[in-house]
């Protein structure tokens, strides 16, 4: 059982301290956490404030304990002689790579979660930061990341781009769509079909195209409403589903 002695190491004064540096740094972290999350939180994202603020606060503890070992246990434990910081971190670095992981989902052409798993990753960067003491680097590190995030798309609608649009394609029973004819009725609509795109499948009895369509520009390419307007009266087509190829 240990003493009373033993026990109030753990209040000592140089103690007491150190764990108020580390709720400082948890604080400090957390803030910065979730001024990152807000903007995946109002985008409707899954990983939103929360995931954002513990992922941040997580590392920012995992980091800032292996600088004050000489503290561990109240101080008085002989087998602590220093904690290795860069092994810390690089286990940081493998766990938030899976916890990535598990937010990019792909359905047909489309992937989905990557800026999600990105800006979960530079979290984890920034409470790094925080618990090695790098607090300017951490919140403009943090800026960095919500500005990227709110205003760098408004940049990419600003600058000239290429639209792409996943297009699946239903014919009837014992039509024979053509290639060369599809590839002119997406240029005539100001599309061209990507190469390399193209999966063809046998599904019921009736034959399914599957490719993405690369808007020329902007200016010449029609919205994917008045494309499905005009696929639903294509000669052959019994179905199709349209949706824009995002990442």
């Amino acid at each position: 059982m240990p003493s009373l002695q033993t026990l109030s190491s753990f209040w000592s004064a140089p103690v007491v301290a150190t764990n108020m540096l580390v709720f400082l740094n948890l604080l400090g972290a957390l803030l910065l956490g979730l001024l990152v999350g807000y903007e995946r939180s109002y985008h409707g994202r899954a990983a939103g404030m929360r995931t954002y603020g513990l992922v941040c606060m997580a590392s920012a503890a995992l980091t800032v304990i292996g600088g004050y070992s000489p503290d561990w246990f109240g101080g008085h434990n002989p087998l602590v002689t220093g904690g290795d910081t860069t092994r810390v971190i690089q286990g940081i670095v493998t766990g938030i790579g899976f916890l990535c992981a598990g937010v990019i989902m792909r359905e047909g052409f489309n992937i989905s979660g990557l800026t999600t798993a990105a800006s979960l990753w530079a979290s984890s960067v920034i409470g790094i930061l925080v618990g090695v003491g790098f607090y300017a680097a951490a919140m403009a590190l943090a800026l960095l990341s919500a500005i990227c995030m709110m205003w760098i798309s408004r940049l990419e609608e600003w600058l000239p781009s290429r639209q792409a649009v996943a297009i699946t394609l239903r014919f009837r029973t014992g039509f024979q769509p053509v290639e060369s004819v599809l590839r002119n009725m997406a240029t005539a609509r100001g599309f061209e079909i990507a190469g390399g795109s193209i999966s063809i499948a046998l599904k019921d009895g009736h034959i399914e195209w599957r490719f993405v369509a690369v808007a020329q520009s902007r200016q010449k390419m029609v919205t994917i409403s008045e494309l499905a307007h005009e696929m639903s009266r294509f000669d052959g087509v019994i179905g199709f589903n349209l949706s824009y190829a995002r990442n």
